[in-house]
């Protein structure tokens, strides 16, 4: 009887170890900004990359201002709120979580605000310009669609919004808690024009099917800040990608 319990527990010892030994296998695969596991690459990295290279939607994009079609499509309706967060370093960029940050109605109906994180430069181009960083506001709805909301920054004088964020950057795997509550309706420009299209996420697996609006006018972070992001992250944005078609419309 004990001959047979102890061939059990080692039976399952076995299991337990293969278990976990193929549960560290199941991890994402490694991607970067540049060389051989940069952008030009994402798409055969993996399979659940195939989107990054044959996605027809891909962002982020240059838009061509003169270009785009004015329309009368609804302005941009946020109802923000101060929110717990959390500070979140998770290899590619820095991200502010949010708690309960409310929500945001664009054209393509009502989303709550997930979470906001930042590239350099700025992936989204107008007529060809970078700008120093960008920040994108992740939304989500009720079925699971994203819409983001691009923050276009330029060199200027402090911003006293993310102060807070920009004093504290976390170092590469930490996170930390915000020390206040934090109103993303702070970082928003008082014009809230925008261009908008349908494009994907500008990161593995580059999902298509999001909403995006990306307003025209920039905030400013002082040099300070956007340097002190760039010492951790000197260049996290992907080159812009073909429209394929796609029409850019713009509501002023």
């Amino acid at each position: 009887m004990m001959k047979a319990l102890k061939i059990v527990w080692a039976i399952s010892l076995s299991t337990i170890f293969v278990l976990s030994a193929t549960a560290a296998d199941k991890h994402a695969p490694h991607w970067e900004y540049e060389g051989a596991d940069g952008p030009a690459h994402w798409g055969s990295l993996s399979k659940e990359f195939a989107t990054c290279e044959l996605g027809k939607e891909q962002s982020p994009v240059n838009i061509p201002s003169k270009a785009a079609k004015k329309t009368d499509l609804p302005p941009i309706k946020t109802a923000y709120h101060s929110s717990a967060g959390e500070l979140v370093n998770n290899g590619h960029t820095v991200q502010v979580t949010l708690a309960d940050g409310g929500d945001a109605t664009v054209p393509s109906g009502k989303y709550k605000l997930l979470q906001f994180h930042f590239h350099t430069p700025s992936e989204e181009k107008i007529d060809g310009k970078s700008f120093s960083m960008v920040a994108h506001m992740v939304h989500k709805n009720g079925t699971g669609k994203l819409a983001v909301i691009a923050v276009l920054i330029q060199e200027g004088k402090e911003n006293a919004a993310l102060k807070q964020i920009f004093d504290a950057l976390p170092a590469e795997g930490s996170k930390t808690p915000l020390k206040s509550n934090f109103d993303a309706t702070r970082l928003l420009p008082a014009n809230m024009g925008y261009y908008t299209l349908q494009g994907s996420l500008t990161t593995p697996p580059c999902t298509e099917g999001v909403a995006w609006q990306i307003l025209e006018t920039p905030i400013e972070m002082s040099k300070a800040q956007i340097s002190a992001f760039q010492k951790l992250y000197k260049m996290n944005a992907r080159p812009v990608q073909p429209l394929n078609g796609r029409i850019v419309q713009v509501v002023d």
